[in-house]
């Protein structure tokens, strides 16, 4: 494809760029406080950039995002880019997550993510009064939030946290229409969701992203465009590597690492945000206080539960390691 200028006004090929994007974990000091850990953080930040990710989601899910306050999460767009700059990526794509009540705090935070100098807002259905919320109120939320944003938006499919509220594909039909949604992130695993999207829009209209890097090859080949792993936290040259297989057209080549990579992602979804911080935090190096999430969310100290991810995740240190 010839790059084009999209809906978005971004000279690409793309409304959302391509590739892997990494939902980086959020690092706290071991205190009554809790404050971010600058030093651990902003070398994640360059561990992750260095190693070639296409993207930065800061305050995903694995970056507690609930947890943050906005003035931290202006803070940790800043750092981001302060790194890719020292390191030489200018164009660095940086995504801000957020987590809202209602429709006014959601434009409200994606203005202060443009001003912290985000390029994309990902947005959650806000779910407190989730027994209310039905398909119309879902497509009315994303319109006025793209509406009002000053940045394009990436909807968050993610059902588990948002009390089962779902973005189905009739939905995902209406809203890839307004040009400033850039396209969707499906953690709910919806492989059919992705086809109907690349059937439905042009890449540089809308388009799909897979929520775990376990089936990025499935979603590459009914026309995903990448994938937002947190996988990738821990083994970025692994996920891009299976993502330049694909793209390259070596199928079995990257069917094969898919396999290997998918039987590791059990680690990170059984151990949980706090299992994931900590094998990261083990495996790189990082001191061990550092990696406990913001009470209330519990200490991963089972020492079973700890030798059982580190030989779960541990299977693809050969691979990393072999750049």
């Amino acid at each position: 494809m010839q790059p084009v200028t999209n809906r978005n006004g971004v000279h690409s090929t793309y409304s959302y760029p391509p590739g892997i994007h990494v939902p980086s974990l959020t690092f706290f000091g071991d205190d009554a406080r809790q404050e971010i850990d600058w030093t651990v953080q902003e070398k994640h930040f360059e561990f992750l950039i260095t190693n070639g990710v296409h993207g930065i989601v800061i305050a995903g899910t694995n970056g507690e995002a609930a947890t943050l306050s906005s003035a931290e999460k202006a803070q940790l767009v800043r750092a981001v880019r302060k790194t890719a700059q020292r390191i030489g990526r200018q164009q660095f794509p940086v995504t801000l997550g957020g987590v809202a009540g209602c429709t006014r705090d959601a434009v409200q935070q994606t203005v202060e993510a443009k001003e912290a100098g985000a390029d994309f807002f990902l947005a959650l259905i806000p779910s407190f009064f989730h027994f209310a919320i039905d398909q119309a109120a879902i497509i009315n939320y994303f319109e006025e939030l793209a509406d009002g944003s000053p940045i394009p938006i990436l909807i968050y499919n993610f059902p588990g946290v948002v009390a089962g509220l779902d973005v189905n594909s009739e939905i995902l039909e209406v809203l890839g229409k307004h040009p400033n949604i850039a396209g969707v992130k499906l953690t709910c695993g919806g492989i059919a969701k992705v086809a109907r999207v690349a059937a439905a829009y042009k890449r540089s209209e809308f388009c799909a992203l897979a929520g775990q890097s376990d089936w990025l090859v499935p979603a590459l080949s009914v026309g995903g465009t990448g994938c937002i792993t947190g996988v990738a936290n821990l083994y970025p040259k692994t996920c891009v590597q299976l993502y330049d297989l694909y793209v390259a057209g070596k199928f079995e080549e990257a069917s094969a690492l898919q396999v290997k990579l998918s039987v590791m992602e059990w680690g990170f979804a059984k151990g949980g945000i706090n299992g994931t911080k900590w094998v990261v935090a083990k495996k790189r190096g990082y001191p061990e206080t550092s990696s406990h999430c913001r009470r209330p969310y519990p200490v991963y100290a089972s020492a079973e539960k700890k030798q059982w991810i580190l030989n779960q995740v541990s299977v693809l240190d050969e691979n990393e390691e072999s750049f």
